[in-house]
């Protein structure tokens, strides 16, 4: 083993706005004072019980679009949930768009900054 994975860090325009969307569906502290990295207009955090993820401002970002191959997605986040119903409604109040819905215990959404995410039947 070579190190610890401290952070999952997502390239995006308005690193704020982000932290507070993936807040609104994983829960978790926005900009918890962390020794490791310092807040600012260009990076934001969101501390949750199972992981911390990073918000990058990057100039001219250009989003994903799921599922072209020209501009792929990169990464995406799983999200467990209870009731695939409930969650995407929320989700889509707090800012995501629907991407896919027809597959019977995952969907395919994007958050406000174009990256897909799943959410997935526990």
């Amino acid at each position: 083993m070579v190190g610890v994975l401290q952070c999952v860090v997502l390239d995006c325009p308005e690193p704020k706005v982000l932290a507070a969307f993936y807040q609104s569906v994983l829960g978790g502290e926005v900009d918890r004072p962390d020794r490791r990295w310092g807040l600012d207009d260009e990076w934001s955090t969101l501390h949750t019980d199972s992981i911390v993820l990073g918000f990058q401002r990057v100039a001219e970002y250009v989003a994903p679009q799921w599922p072209d191959p020209r501009r792929p997605q990169q990464f995406h986040l799983d999200v467990g949930v209870k009731d695939l119903g409930v969650a995407k409604a929320e989700v889509l109040r707090s800012g995501a768009t629907l991407l896919d819905d027809s597959h019977e215990v995952w969907w395919v959404f994007a958050d406000p900054a174009g990256h897909p995410f799943c959410l997935v039947w526990e």
